[in-house]
């Protein structure tokens, strides 16, 4: 059989195709990621605020929706891509990703036009889901066909930190925009709770357009011209991915031994990690952010220093590495988390009591007679206010409004303590992560490339990974007794893939194929 040789482009040129494919891949995660980053005002936002923790897992449903869909779009741009090529499929991934973020920004609340709201905004994150699918198999396949082959892991790990550099983008965006809104920071949580949020969304619009620029510019894969020269390409390759039996297997054996431990590790140790910190720990909102953050910047570079590693030794056990030390560790990191916030064991005395204010001062509009809440009273002396305030008016109005529930400012001993946590969790992600896109696109020859590989990475992510927060956070809420109820679906998911990888998946360096990328 022919082959297609993909030797390495000159340094300078090597950089600019990088960047230039890193770039909007960054800008599409940050527009993804920021949906849940800020799931806790958004589901004061987009739905009822009678029940509070019903609107989180609501979000968070509604979060994971727009992940579900991400292997429909894998199939839809993975087509387009194998077709008409690499840059035309991830050109238009960015656009519609760019305008639906952007929507969601101008989308009214629950309070204004009700159940619209909510049925808009998935409708939105339905269309982010697609766009993502397309856009990740895009760009990694593309500077892997231009990078020399024992640089692959190195340069395309740089595609797989993307999605953690989104993530921290999305955090460092909100915490400016909520100090920004006042200076003295005294009323600035208010503001960004009713309006501020929006901020974040309508920045993408900025940064896409920059994004598209740049893209533009860029050439076609000279592998893919070289096939579309020849002739080679192929009509049908989602036909040819999904029915010839040995590219099926493989797809399969991917998806059940590797893509989906990764998925549920990144979604674990990147959002599932917010959620547990703010709701379970009770730790203040900025700070979480601000934490992860930190963890984060020093833990980034650590994907590619995996990459490169497996260059050097192989993909298969640094990755299915990863997936273990997290599973493992996991149930002792997020326990000391619990631990160090002061919420591991705290005992909750029987029954709740409803406090009562009474107010006498004059509102904008009506006279406000008395507001109450209810509190859960801690044998420890601790006490926590219920996501729901009643407010009754002279004129026999009542309001029920969402407020955030109480938390605590960690001291800078226990806040560190945390961020050494989170880097300790976020290094094991860079293992289980880093080398999968260099693991996947050596995998299948160019001519069906996009469609074959898209496809098991984002079931395991977009479905395995995306449903972790949400599932988690309902195993927190329905087993409130229990000793990290949320981690039992992660670990669970994790140990089998490891299991399922470490018996079918071959330890050669290259996977399945030894003339990887060269193979038509």
């Amino acid at each position: 059989m022919p082959s297609i040789q993909s030797p390495a482009s000159p340094a300078k040129e090597l950089r600019r195709i990088i960047a230039a494919a890193s770039v909007g891949t960054v800008i599409e995660w940050y527009d993804f990621y920021i949906f849940g980053s800020l799931a806790p005002i958004l589901a004061t936002q987009f739905f009822p605020a009678s029940n509070p923790t019903a609107a989180l897992l609501f979000t968070l449903a509604t979060f994971a929706a727009g992940l579900i869909v991400r292997p429909f779009g894998a199939l839809v741009f993975g087509r387009l891509g194998d077709l008409s090529g690499r840059k035309h499929s991830f050109l238009i991934t960015l656009t519609i990703m760019g305008f639906s973020t952007f929507a969601i920004g101008l989308v009214p609340g629950y309070a204004t036009i009700g159940f619209v709201a909510p049925l808009i905004v998935v409708l939105l994150r339905l269309l982010q889901g697609l766009a993502l699918g397309g856009e990740y198999g895009g760009a990694a396949i593309y500077i892997a066909e231009h990078c020399a082959p024992d640089r692959r892991g190195r340069y395309t790990s740089l595609i797989q930190g993307t999605a953690s550099v989104g993530l921290l983008i999305s955090l460092g965006v909100i915490l400016i925009t909520r100090y920004a809104l006042d200076p003295d920071h005294s009323i600035s949580i208010e503001k960004f709770n009713a309006w501020g949020w929006r901020v974040p969304f309508l920045l993408s619009i900025v940064l896409v357009v920059i994004s598209l620029y740049i893209r533009l510019k860029m050439q076609e894969s000279p592998m893919f011209v070289r096939l579309k020269t020849e002739g080679k390409l192929s009509g049908a390759p989602l036909t040819e991915s999904f029915t010839r039996r040995a590219n099926l297997k493989m797809v399969l054996v991917v998806l059940f031994g590797m893509t989906m431990g990764s998925g549920v590790v990144f979604y674990t140790g990147q959002f599932y990690v917010q959620t547990f910190m703010e709701n379970v720990c009770r730790i203040d909102f900025d700070q979480t952010r601000t934490m992860l953050l930190i963890a984060i910047v020093f833990a980034a570079p650590f994907f590619m220093i995996f990459g490169a590693w497996s260059d050097r030794i192989g993909r298969k056990w640094i990755l299915l590495g990863g997936m273990l030390l997290s599973a493992v560790t996991w149930p002792f990191l997020f326990g000391e988390m619990q631990a160090v916030s002061g919420t591991a064991g705290r005992k909750l005395l029987a029954g709740k009591t409803e406090i009562q204010n009474t107010v006498s001062f004059i509102g904008k509009t009506r006279d406000m007679l008395r507001t109450s809440a209810t509190v859960s009273y801690y044998a420890d002396g601790m006490r926590v206010t219920d996501e729901k305030k009643d407010t009754v008016y002279a004129d026999g109005h009542t309001s029920r409004e969402p407020v955030m529930s109480s938390s605590r400012q960690l001291p800078p001993s226990d806040y560190w303590t945390i961020v050494a946590v989170l880097f300790a969790i976020t290094l094991f992600v860079a293992m289980a992560c880093g080398p999968i896109a260099a693991f996947l696109v050596e995998l299948f020859p160019t001519r069906i490339r996009y469609s074959a590989m898209s496809l098991p990475y984002h079931l395991g992510n977009g479905i395995f990974g995306g449903l972790a927060p949400f599932l988690a956070a309902l195993l927190t809420a329905t087993h409130p007794g229990a000793r990290l109820p949320g981690l039992w679906y992660p670990v669970g998911i994790t140990l089998c893939c490891v299991l399922v990888g470490a018996w079918l998946i071959p330890g050669r360096k290259q996977a399945f194929h030894q003339v990887g990328l060269e193979d038509i």
